[in-house]
């Protein structure tokens, strides 16, 4: 069963599970502030689940390609949609400032 480390937690997930989805079963959140209330409900149509993810993970999806591919994310920000990412195996999952996560370079966050 995979972990996903996340803001000094450990959360166990099926493999295959959609990364949005176990951290909201586990009552955590991949959005900031009023995001976590204003957002797309994990169609990859707004962006605010963007995360930064290292580990064992599907690959990206049209759909979030092409959301990150516009503002206020950059396409080569290395962010990942967590609406829109699958969990194969341990994760470390990092969610940096901004309304859509996407302040990469302020290195602010969680980890």
């Amino acid at each position: 069963m995979p972990t996903i480390h996340y803001q000094s937690r450990e959360i166990e997930c099926e493999a295959g599970a959609v990364l949005r989805d176990a951290l909201k079963d586990a009552g955590e959140t991949p959005h900031n502030g009023l995001a976590d209330s204003l957002n797309c409900r994990g169609m990859a149509t707004c962006g605010t689940c963007a995360v930064e993810v290292s580990g064992e993970v599907s690959e990206p999806t049209s759909q979030e390609e092409r959301r990150l591919s516009f503002p206020p994310h950059e396409s080569d920000s290395g962010l990942r949609l967590a609406c829109q990412t699958s969990v194969k195996g341990d994760v470390t999952v990092t969610k940096h400032d901004g309304f859509w996560g996407q302040k990469v370079e302020d290195g602010g966050g969680d980890a």
